[in-house]
């Protein structure tokens, strides 16, 4: 249990960073709404990203793993979508998932997704659980 709320913690610390350092991602709430969010990213990565990883395994084979790159985006935008959609907090990638699917948006959450990924680990580094 203390692993789970360590790693929603450092991933709302990274989140907050992101969106200093990237401007279009836009989050526009409270820290209990950062939380939320956080609580998706691990869910997706905990449950559905495994599930999508296994049934994308021949394809990621023949891509020598870059396809892991396409899932690291989907899920992203996922909780993108999620976030706006269901649980009303306002977490938009380039006005995705409003202003619908653009080139930008694709770019930036895959700016985005990596920027997480690397700042979650070094987060990661520093915070032990």
């Amino acid at each position: 249990m203390k692993g789970i709320v360590v790693g929603i913690a450092v991933t709302a610390i990274a989140f907050a960073i992101l969106v200093v350092l990237l401007p279009q991602v836009k989050y526009d709430g409270d820290p209990v709404h950062l939380i939320v969010i956080a609580a998706l990213f691990g869910v997706a990565n905990g449950l559905v990203k495994p599930v999508v990883k296994l049934l994308s395994f021949p394809i990621n084979f023949l891509t020598m793993g870059l396809f892991g790159i396409v899932i690291n985006v989907v899920m992203f935008m996922g909780v993108a979508w999620v976030a706006d959609s269901y649980v009303k907090i306002t977490f938009t990638i380039a006005g995705w998932p409003r202003d619908g699917l653009t080139f930008d948006v694709i770019g930036t959450a895959l700016i985005a997704s990596i920027v997480l990924g690397v700042l979650t680990s070094v987060i990661g580094l520093v915070v032990k659980d």
